[in-house]
């Protein structure tokens, strides 16, 4: 297969290129659309405050795959990617036409773009009844949830694709680097049974994992596959059809996740070339196993190092954490500039964006401002009058 980063500005979708966007901002995108005769839009529902969900089909091919994207209205990237791909369908350059002309004629394709368009409205994880999609799988009190369900069991997909976003935060042992891009195929039980779907999900799984070593070595995570009864993909897997969670992660000084986005869109193409050409099947389950787990809150915005505090009752030396307020976390964006002091202590253990070494520098906090989850405001005061960059 051709080097799909070679190509991807003639995929990249022009008119989404911030972190933080809106439904009305997608709209334009979706009626550009409508006029490709190789894709079919159509509005299959619509969110509890009446903002249109659409789907868009292409290609009718006999192997089914559906990606649906933003459960989580504060999770962008996977919106960002579907656009993207959708831009094969209409691209004029001959490598590009070659996959989507194969793409077309093996497999049927379902996007669902921004399932949850209230959640991107205001820039929060849940939707509008403050219910999270993607623990509604059960109960299905949400219309954005029924909707899922019944394309779901309408369509009867091969393959299914669930699209998010993860914090900015996550590494992985033996690495120095933040995870870019994140995968998982849930469990559909307690004892994590690997039946034949899930070992379809796994080899394809594996067979991205392999192409992406020679793009970003160290910086693909697993999450850990415990079985949650309630979610989606657990019980999308359940009905036999083979699940893959993508999480777009992140990479140090990528504004917007850009780069993160090309990754994401190439990925995801070449997952659907690999379904198409069933080369996934030539892989082995224990790549994936392979694949080292996501650690969280591995990383850190600042570690001041070898800080002394000075209080009334005697000074310490000690390093400090500090990271953007995840504390309400369902509204976190990666854009936020609300610092918070994440940890104090023994930090040898820990990575950050930036490391700023305060040896011979002390800290005056003679009233006790210097304590975990405090603001670090009064923190980077003090860094800028003692020009500490």
């Amino acid at each position: 297969m051709v080097n799909l980063r070679k190509y991807y500005n003639f995929l990249k979708e022009k008119d989404i290129s911030k972190l933080l966007f809106k439904h009305s901002d997608i709209r334009p995108i979706i009626e550009k659309h409508r006029k490709n005769d190789l894709l079919e839009v159509s509005e299959v529902g619509k969110s509890f405050e009446n903002r249109e969900i659409y789907m868009i089909k292409a290609g009718n091919g006999k192997t089914k795959v559906m990606l649906w994207s933003q459960m989580h209205g504060n999770e962008f990237v996977g919106t960002m990617a579907i656009f993207d791909i959708l831009n094969l369908f209409n691209s004029e350059n001959s490598d590009l036409r070659n996959i989507s002309d194969s793409l077309l004629q093996n497999l049927t394709i379902y996007f669902i773009p921004m399932l949850n368009p209230d959640g991107a409205e205001y820039e929060t994880r849940r939707n509008a009844q403050s219910i999270d999609l993607n623990r509604d799988a059960l109960a299905l009190t949400a219309p954005e949830s029924r909707i899922l369900e019944n394309l779901t069991n309408n369509i009867k997909p091969d393959f299914a694709f669930n699209l998010h976003d993860q914090e900015i935060y996550y590494g992985t042992e033996n690495s120095e680097n933040t995870v870019a891009l994140s995968f998982l195929t849930p469990s559909y039980d307690y004892e994590k049974t690997i039946d034949l779907s899930r070992q379809k999900s796994m080899k394809l799984i594996a067979d991205i994992f392999r192409m992406l070593q020679n793009e970003i070595p160290g910086q693909v995570g697993k999450y850990n596959d415990s079985y949650m009864p309630n979610a989606f993909g657990d019980n999308i897997q359940k009905k036999g059809i083979s699940t893959i969670l993508v999480e777009a992660g992140y990479i140090h000084g990528d504004v917007n996740r850009q780069k993160v986005r090309e990754l994401y869109t190439t990925s995801l193409v070449f997952a659907l070339n690999s379904i198409s050409e069933k080369k996934y099947l030539n892989n082995n389950i224990d790549t994936y196993k392979k694949i080292p787990f996501n650690i969280k809150l591995k990383f850190c915005d600042y570690i001041l190092k070898n800080i002394t505090i000075i209080r009334k009752t005697g000074k310490f030396k000690t390093d400090i954490a500090i990271i953007r307020n995840i504390l309400d976390s369902e509204s976190f964006t990666d854009l936020s500039e609300d610092f918070i002091i994440w940890d104090i202590g023994d930090l040898s253990n820990k990575s950050a964006f930036k490391t700023i070494d305060f040896r011979g520098k002390e800290i005056n906090d003679q009233n006790n401002q210097i304590k975990r989850l405090k603001k670090a405001n009064f923190l980077f005061m003090l860094m800028k009058a003692k020009k500490i960059t």
